[in-house]
């Protein structure tokens, strides 16, 4: 008899598409949090096996700063009518509208740390139960405290210290009233996973991240892209370079990395030779040593 074992990404791809029926299975109201990004991209196609032939049963929730990329934009909505799901939109301008945060002043203001209160506002609205994500361990030192359940108090607060222990891959999702849950089924995939986990299944992306040529400044050691939400400083120059993205997300602290990779397979070889954590070039992460574990003990994704 042959005995057939799995390859690495193929022990990936069943440990994640049995974490999302769990989350079927357990919880009455999940989410699935949508970025725009490779993750919560592959989260979307890891969805759509889980339960084929039929759709994936919960929408997707995407928290919009109003500083987007509107290539980000535009490949989300692209996503959500191929895919045929329900995609639920809520913005950080109607908070701010609302009096529920103040929008930050200066060079350096951003709004997404302002997305906590949206999200938590919208889990709340939505009555959410479970709200899937797409971080992973490697991403960050906080995130690696994570469990695949990550569980949340009744005001959405995160408290790395009273998590459930997860043996033998047994998920346990009781809650009380108010409470919910945050699940990762990426937990134990890196940045190098992901990349050969999209080449492997030929997975769509924005064009964000792939080399093209934009208008960047530098700030702080990273290249920044001129956008209208981002205030230049005295001697911040934009000029035109080839660039991409690793993460997609608010332009106002997302940066870029000069590159030539047009495909995905030249992006897996330049990631592999690279120093800088994917994480490295986003400005929120380096306010403080702390900045997201503080930010998740809030209730930030």
């Amino acid at each position: 008899m042959i005995t057939y074992r799995k390859s690495h990404l193929e022990q990936l791809e069943s440990e994640a598409i049995y974490v999302l029926r769990e989350v079927a299975a357990q919880f009455e109201r999940p989410v699935l949090l949508f970025s725009g990004g490779k993750d919560s991209i592959s989260l979307v196609h890891l969805a759509q096996k889980a339960f084929w032939p039929g759709k994936f049963p919960f929408p997707l929730l995407h928290i919009d700063t109003g500083h987007n990329f509107p290539e980000a934009i535009q490949f989300r909505d692209w996503l959500a009518r191929r895919v045929g799901c329900e995609l639920i939109v809520r913005y950080v301008q109607d908070s701010i509208d609302r009096g529920r945060v103040v929008e930050e002043t200066g060079a350096f203001a951003s709004r997404n740390t302002l997305q906590t209160v949206t999200l938590l506002d919208a889990l709340q609205e939505l009555k959410v139960d479970a709200a899937i994500g797409g971080a992973r361990r490697d991403e960050e030192k906080a995130r690696a405290k994570e469990r695949f359940f990550s569980h949340r108090d009744a005001f959405g607060q995160w408290d790395p210290k009273n998590q459930r222990p997860e043996l033998w891959n047994l998920f346990n999702g009781r809650k009380n009233v108010g409470e919910h849950f945050r699940v990762f089924p990426l937990s134990n995939w890196t940045e190098m996973d992901v990349w050969q986990y999209i080449a492997s299944e030929g997975i769509a992306l924005p064009s964000l991240y792939f080399a093209h040529r934009r208008r960047v400044f530098r700030r702080g050691g990273m290249l920044m892209a001129e956008t209208p939400f981002v205030t230049l400083l005295p001697g911040e120059t934009p000029e035109e370079r080839m660039v991409r993205f690793r993460t997609v997300g608010d332009a106002t602290c997302t940066g870029a990395i000069e590159s030539e990779a047009t495909t995905v397979e030249e992006i897996i070889q330049e990631t592999a030779a690279l120093r800088i954590t994917e994480r490295g070039g986003r400005i929120d992460d380096q306010r403080s040593d702390a900045a997201m574990e503080d930010r998740k003990r809030q209730g930030y994704f």
